[in-house]
């Protein structure tokens, strides 16, 4: 078995942007993904469709602490770290209602 982690670039054609959606999500990681469009409603499509936990439009994944990072799929058992959801990976929420006399 080989194991991959790090950075892949992978590259293929496609006939259609329906093809490439399916080409796209058709993995068990879902980390992150890039577009690379000058077409607003292309970016909002396919942004939508794609299955990962982060997707950079024109540029390479721009961090800051308070923007959740984390994946989907395989790549997505830990939850989200960084930013305010990353609190919930550590907690577990819940309610007591109490009548007090």
């Amino acid at each position: 078995m080989h194991l991959i982690f790090g950075p892949v670039l992978g590259v293929m054609t496609f006939s259609d942007e329906e093809e490439a959606i399916r080409m796209v999500n058709d993995t068990e990681y879902g980390l992150h993904a890039s577009i690379w469009s000058n077409d607003v409603n292309e970016v909002h499509r396919l942004s939508k469709a794609i299955q990962a936990g982060t997707v950079s439009v024109n540029c390479c994944s721009e961090q800051d602490m308070g923007t959740p990072f984390g994946g989907v799929k395989q790549s997505g058992s830990m939850g989200r770290d960084k930013s305010l959801w990353a609190n919930r990976q550590y907690t577990e929420m819940k309610t007591i209602w109490m009548k007090i006399r």
